[in-house]
């Protein structure tokens, strides 16, 4: 009787009868046996060697995943629906390419399972092999026969499938391999330590105090010295690396941030250590001292003044914060009122450029107080815009989500939203430097506006709508509708 993966070959072998590969017209069955060959090396898993053996059935032959699930059953069929591309058929395999290849990456980028990172893996690892061998051959020519002829966009997404599978196969030689190939065709792209055994810190949090959360990452009391900032599993290596090389220009230009000084790794993820001693969140203070909620709003509009007083003298440092603005626009107007979509899309286009910096997720959770000095962190969004971006982000924090659901603010930051409401009345008022109650409402309605907008992108990121937050969509696109015709301009 044949086991899993002899029966996966022989149906294989079947499905694949005729066909050939795009590269010297090879018998097609010769790739999935070599990307089963390279995962028998990584291990010894017969359900992910199996479907390395039919990651591509579903995409090149008649087989479908419902036969591969009743066949080979549940962990199979969903190891190869990880690797098969959405189809676009009123559009060519080149004008489709990089749609099917970013909707593909999103899988890998979700995945939890070990499975689908491998069989990733080595399933590219033979394509370059394929590639390397033929650029030997006939070099920039290679490119003219396939569906993707810009080297660049080939580059692209090769290298995204290496950040996203380094943390957990960068000890493989599969991954070193890789590495080397992709440094032989693209010439100096990855280090060449890339391409040899890397071991981090290894640490845990499992005991360790959550003192922030955000859609990114996690931040962890780690001891009286340090606290670590675990990045989600979608995030890479490069990712987190950015992300310090942008604190230290931060810090470099006078602004008061925490520096990292290693990457580690928390299970299957990366993390970040900085040395803040004795440092606590603003937003724990205010859990444990509700009453001081004045000095502590004071502290952190006093830091938004010094942010948003900063000017970047190289506009290469930190990008222009108008695309993170109108990308909130397109998130939210996806399949809702075009007419009110372009209204507000214009007010964001017209507010003028600037060399002034904002943070781009300014609030409580993200500021630490040290030997009582403010030190921020969290900086991978910061960039040079209007200061409208990081006031609408405090009124989402700390008014705008308490009006969806208090709950919510009371789970974010660790206290009620009563008291959120009362820190955004001292924030906007220290931050204006005014009691003048016109120019104060004035300000807070452009924030509403697009604190609205960015929540409506929020409720729609996980996909259909609930009753619940359709509802909620609906009374917020009637706000932003009132609210947009009072307001001329969004800068302040």
């Amino acid at each position: 009787m044949m086991n899993l993966l002899e029966e996966a070959i022989v149906y294989s072998t079947i499905m694949y009868q005729g066909k050939v590969r795009k590269i010297k017209n090879t018998p097609f069955i010769l790739h999935p046996l070599e990307v089963a060959q390279i995962l028998s090396t990584m291990t010894d898993d017969f359900e992910i060697i199996a479907a390395g053996v039919l990651h591509d059935v579903v995409e090149d032959t008649d087989g479908t995943l419902g036969e591969i699930r009743k066949r080979f059953g549940e962990r199979v069929a969903m190891l190869v629906d990880s690797e098969t591309e959405s189809e676009f058929p009123d559009e060519s395999k080149a004008d489709s390419w990089f749609k099917r290849k970013e909707y593909a990456l999103e899988k890998l980028r979700n995945s939890t399972d070990i499975g689908v990172k491998m069989l990733w893996l080595a399933d590219k690892l033979s394509n370059l092999r394929s590639l390397a061998r033929s650029y030997g051959e006939v070099g920039e020519k290679l490119w003219e026969n396939l569906h993707q002829k810009d080297p660049a966009m080939q580059l692209r997404y090769y290298k995204a499938i290496a950040e996203h599978t380094e943390m957990d196969l960068n000890k493989t030689g599969v991954y070193k391999e890789y590495i080397d190939r992709i440094n032989y065709i693209w010439p100096g792209t990855f280090d060449s330590s890339k391409a040899k055994y890397k071991k981090y810190r290894e640490v845990s949090v499992d005991h360790c105090e959550r003192i922030g959360k955000g859609a990114k990452s996690d931040v962890y009391r780690y001891d009286d010295e340090l606290i670590i900032k675990v990045y989600n599993s979608k995030n890479t290596y490069k990712d987190v690396e950015q992300e310090i090389g942008m604190t230290r220009t931060a810090f470099v230009m006078g602004l008061p941030t925490a520096i990292s000084f290693g990457i580690v790794a928390v299970g299957s993820r990366y993390g970040a250590m900085f040395e803040l001693i004795d440092a606590k969140t603003i937003s724990e203070l205010i859990a444990k001292n509700p009453e001081h909620i004045e000095y502590y709003a004071g502290v952190m509009a006093d830091l938004a003044l010094q942010i948003h007083g900063t000017e970047q003298e190289d506009e290469a440092l930190f990008p222009d914060a108008s695309a993170q603005l109108q990308g909130w626009v397109e998130r939210a107007f996806i399949d809702e009122d075009e007419a009110l979509a372009s209204r507000i899309m214009e007010l964001v286009q017209a507010i003028p450029p600037t060399t002034h910096l904002v943070h781009g997720d300014f609030h409580t959770g993200n500021v630490f107080l040290s030997n009582g000095e403010p030190m921020f962190i969290d900086v991978d969004r910061m960039s040079a815009g209007n200061a409208i971006l990081d006031v609408s982000s405090v009124y989402l924090f700390y008014v705008g989500y308490g009006d969806l659901d208090p709950a919510k603010i009371e789970d974010f930051m660790g206290f009620s939203s009563e008291t959120a409401r009362q820190f955004y009345h001292v924030f906007i008022r220290r931050y204006l430097q005014t009691d003048d109650e016109a120019l104060i409402d004035s300000v807070t309605r452009k924030a509403a506006l697009l604190a609205s907008v960015r929540l409506i992108g929020q409720l729609k990121k996980h996909g259909a709508l609930s009753e619940k937050d359709r509802s909620a969509v609906d009374s917020l696109l009637q706000k932003i509708r009132d609210l947009s015709a009072t307001v001329d301009s969004l800068a302040i």
